[in-house]
């Protein structure tokens, strides 16, 4: 029987948030499953949204053996921490070493990971597999649509494949898919061409959104240029918040012949740079949101949802920013509910206070973003949770969730969703799991860039991008870049990265 060893190890790191993934935050998982090991990886990777579910479940119905190593992701943040990457990445590389005869290695992985001590995560996870594995047994991996792809990676694996959907409802297809590039080339035994492109302008995260354009047509295309002579192509827009030289969008093509990938690679790599000008789009100042988003509402059926952009925990954030909520209480909205603000110890406090008290809280904004502060006022303790629940919506696919305490809080007819674990809020049970029904509100506060679209599009009147402080700008061109690569344009049309020097330190 065909041996495959399956493991996961998932981070986006951005690199100008304010807070580490430690080895804690990968055992935590976050929005992630809990980290597995051996068979539990089996057990747990089952029927939910992520590639190493697809992977399997695919895999098993060819009929290959599974060799579950590990498998752990944890919530965006800044860097993973060297103790951590190194635990990690052992446990994994030692596991695939004692696996015995294996014909072949999938690993689900992110493609944006940047340790304290080392930029390319992904790069450097392929090589020691690498290593262990040798040069000729096939290496499969999937990768996020945010992935930074670099030459290293390209080199070191077989086959890079990618999401094509943001929000991200095609994690567990995009495993399958890598089963069946897999089998591929197992039957055939051969290699396939790639080529690589790396595209010249950093794409903001609001605009990579595939169910609109230009993304859309961009996928739709590409999908066609998949045949016999081109099995797998990719395009990853990139994760435009990592400080090296290695992010930035790209384009990945394997190919019968090495023509037959340069041919779809430069078409694909074409068609986006033609579409430069139309990554961009309108975001509001959140006062200038609210107030749309209560004129809106006086004629709306349907909540008018809008996305705290720059405090996405799905980006790095630290999730508990209160420009928004400000914003909500300075315009006197009403029906109104914001989440997740991530404030262990005003969870604590309601849970202490109980449901029906009156709790003074300095509230969220500790993680120290300029122009951001905790927000200090008196809230009614409405309900209490132990924050675990399972988040049904297509974004999730039925994720079980540990938010830790949580409490909805409540200052005037503004409804505030507090936890002790961040995650973005990206499904309708982040409200209910603290009894706030989404669909009866006028207004939602999401903090989320893109991801939230999958479940809250439906139930939603409009949806509008705002940008108060948090550690992920909706323009790129506002982060202070140090180490790019040399030429690439910091948003579409702005300026040119250029290096004040060429030496630099691990940003």
């Amino acid at each position: 029987m065909t041996r495959i060893a399956v493991g996961g190890f998932l981070h986006e790191t951005n690199t100008f948030a304010p807070t580490k993934a430690t080895y804690a935050d990968f055992v935590h998982g976050g929005g992630w499953p809990a980290m597995a090991q051996g068979a539990d990886v089996l057990k747990v990777m089952r029927n939910i949204n992520v590639g190493l579910s697809g992977f399997v479940e695919q895999a098993e119905a060819i009929g290959w053996e599974m060799v579950p190593i590990l498998a752990c992701g944890a919530s965006p943040s800044a860097h993973v921490t060297r103790d951590a990457f190194e635990r990690i990445l052992t446990a994994l590389v030692e596991g695939i070493g004692a696996a015995g005869q294996l014909d072949a290695v999938y690993l689900d992985l992110h493609g944006a990971m940047v340790a304290e001590h080392i930029d390319d995560g992904e790069g450097e996870v392929l090589k020691r597999v690498r290593e262990v594995i040798g040069k000729d047994l096939p290496l499969v991996v999937s990768l996020d649509l945010h992935a930074n792809i670099t030459p290293e990676m390209v080199a070191y694996a077989d086959a890079l494949i990618v999401y094509r959907t943001y929000p991200h409802v095609d994690m567990a297809d995009t495993g399958r898919a890598a089963a069946k590039h897999l089998a591929l080339l197992l039957r055939t035994k051969q290699k396939f061409a790639k080529a690589f492109r790396e595209l010249p302008f950093l794409i903001p995260i609001s605009w990579q959104c595939t169910s609109d354009e230009p993304c859309r047509s961009i996928y739709q295309k590409l999908k066609a240029l998949q045949s016999d002579a081109v099995p797998t192509l990719s395009f990853a827009p990139g994760f435009p918040a990592t400080d090296f030289p290695g992010c930035g969008p790209s384009v990945v093509a394997y190919g019968r012949t090495q023509a037959d990938a340069d041919a779809a690679a430069d078409t694909i790599a074409a068609l986006v740079t033609s579409h430069e000008s139309d990554f961009d789009g309108r975001i509001y100042a959140p006062d200038e949101g609210v107030r749309l988003a209560m004129q809106l509402a006086t004629r709306a059926s349907k909540p008018v949802v809008i996305a705290d952009s720059q405090d996405n925990p799905g980006a790095g954030s630290d999730s508990d920013t209160t420009g928004m909520l400000r914003a909500l209480i300075r315009n006197n909205a009403t029906k109104a509910a914001i989440g997740v603000i991530n404030d262990p110890a005003a969870a604590k406090a309601a849970h202490e206070a109980g449901v029906g008290a009156i709790v003074t809280l300095a509230l969220g904004g500790k993680s120290g973003i300029a122009g951001d502060a905790p927000y200090t006022g008196s809230f009614v303790v409405e309900q209490l949770s132990d924050g675990k629940f399972v988040a049904p919506g297509p974004y999730f696919g039925g994720r079980d969730m540990d938010m830790g305490l949580s409490a909805a809080l409540r200052i005037g007819d503004i409804r505030v969703v507090v936890g002790s674990h961040k995650a973005q809020l990206a499904d309708q049970s982040m409200y209910r799991y603290v009894g706030i029904e989404p669909t009866e509100q006028s207004i939602l506060v999401n903090k989320s860039s893109v991801h939230f679209r999958a479940d809250f599009e439906p139930i939603a009147e409009r949806l509008l991008i705002c940008a108060a402080p948090g550690a992920m700008p909706v323009d790129t061109a506002a982060l202070p870049w140090t180490r790019l690569r040399p030429g690439i344009r910091i948003k579409p049309n702005g300026p040119a990265f250029v290096p004040e020097n060429k030496s630099g330190s691990n940003g």
